[in-house]
């Protein structure tokens, strides 16, 4: 009997990176919400335990849509978080189940399984105790991140360039691949007063292998910033804005305003009443060509974004991908299409509808 052959081994984060783009889906926060399975305001995740077939579902479409990376679902399943709803007895289970199914998802397509760490919402920059409180929560969730067998890290929607330092630290003592990704408020600073451009260097000059910004600005009023960090580091860069249309008055998804509806709770459209402003596909394609010709590799999208989008960015990149199969085709509808086979009256009433 002939011996079976050994399984390839996958390429890692950065020899991807080093060759063409890789792209990345966030977004589960939002579209479990939307799906019914977590609840928008505290959103934590315990959709991981209660209802796992959906998560495991959500990556496998995103990994259908063009995803290379399945980013394990442990945003906010820290300490802090799970404190405010009282159910820090399910942290270690809560982020060891989100890592295992990930990373099964990721073993059975090829992709990267991503351990994820995130703002912690305790970090205090005049407050040492929240510091080591922040190094603590970060510590168990990327000491589970490396038990379950994580190929990179990640620490996202960081608010604070110290909060990040700490994240930082944490993830290269692994000696894992690490991506930092920071928020870019109203103002291109972090809350502790340096520029996310600063904060991008500083963090390359730490050992930071991809750094970049995330949440909060739609393609619009975040490109302009990924592109000033491109131009200040040399290590690679993500870019990773939610899909939605904020503009230079209203530069964040949490700043928008619907002059068109009254009956918006509190009159803020974040996060639930977002829908008008969500980015079509043809958007998140532009942005994405935007983003490799700028010399951005590490490409997605984060709240807000669904399957349909990230297939957007990976055929604007050049990619076919499973769910290209079902891409759309006008040519076949029956008032707008041109096939042969649609009769011509059926065609000459699109007029009229």
């Amino acid at each position: 009997m002939s011996a079976k052959s050994p399984i390839p081994a996958k390429r890692g984060l950065l020899e991807r990176l080093d060759t063409d783009a890789v792209i990345c889906a966030e977004g589960y926060l939002f579209e479990l919400e939307r799906r019914g399975y977590l609840q928008a305001g505290p959103f934590v995740p315990e959709v991981v335990i209660e209802h796992p077939e959906a998560v495991t579902r959500l990556h496998e479409d995103f990994v259908h849509a063009g995803s290379e990376v399945v980013e394990a679902f442990t945003y906010y399943a820290h300490r802090q978080k799970l404190k405010v709803i009282g159910r820090e007895d399910i942290l270690e289970k809560i982020n060891r189940q989100a890592l295992r199914i990930a990373k099964d998802v990721a073993d059975r397509v090829g992709d990267l399984m991503a351990g994820n760490i995130c703002n912690t919402n305790a970090y205090e920059a005049t407050d040492k105790k929240t510091h080591d409180a922040v190094r603590a929560m970060f510590e168990e969730q990327i000491g589970w991140a490396v038990e379950e067998g994580a190929d990179f890290l990640i620490a996202e929607t960081i608010d604070w360039y110290g909060e990040a330092e700490i994240a930082l630290d944490v993830m290269k003592k692994t000696g894992l691949p690490t991506v930092v990704t920071l928020s870019v408020h109203r103002e291109e600073k972090m809350f502790d007063g340096v520029s996310v451009v600063d904060a991008c260097k500083r963090l390359e000059a730490a050992g930071a292998d991809v750094v970049g910004l995330n949440c909060q600005r739609g393609p619009k009023t975040l490109m302009p910033v990924v592109r000033k960090v491109r131009d200040a580091v040399s290590c690679h860069v993500a870019s990773l804005p939610v899909p939605y249309r904020t503009t230079e008055a209203e530069p964040t998804f949490q700043s928008l305003t619907d002059r068109a509806c009254s009956c918006i709770p509190g009159n803020r459209p974040f996060p639930t009443a977002l829908d008008p402003f969500t980015c079509n596909r043809y958007e998140c394609a532009e942005y994405a060509r935007e983003a490799y010709d700028m010399g951005v590799r590490y490409i997605g999208l984060c709240c807000g974004a669904a399957p349909h989008h990230i297939r957007a960015v990976a055929e604007a990149l050049g990619r076919t991908v499973p769910g290209s199969r079902y891409s759309p085709d006008m040519s076949k509808h029956a008032f707008f299409g041109s096939d042969a086979a649609i009769p011509d009256a059926y065609k000459g009433r699109r007029v009229d509808i």
